[in-house]
């Protein structure tokens, strides 16, 4: 049994890094958000992993809730005021 917790425990560890790492590195926005709600749950099952229960709570809807509602409704703002996202354009290796 303590095996088992021990694995959930290293899964939940590197999902947090490799989450939080996705949503600074992408450049879409939308996909930074989705990931950043994401990265919201998963936090809060580390938390009642750690018998928070309370923080948990807040963490999901604080943290990927209601954050995450704020945030894409920024985004839409954004677009709408700016036009369309178009994603950057990359360098071609000949120029």
């Amino acid at each position: 049994m303590n095996s088992l917790l021990w694995i959930l425990d290293i899964t939940l560890c590197g999902s947090l890094l490799w989450l939080a790492w996705q949503t600074l590195a992408t450049s879409d926005l939308f996909k930074a958000i989705v990931l950043f709600i994401v990265l919201g749950l998963v936090m809060a099952l580390a938390w009642a992993r750690l018998d928070a229960p309370d923080i948990a709570l807040a963490e999901a809807a604080i943290g990927a809730g209601l954050t995450g509602a704020l945030l894409l409704s920024t985004l839409t703002a954004i677009t709408k005021r700016t036009g369309p996202r178009t994603p950057p354009e990359t360098m071609d290796a000949d120029t």
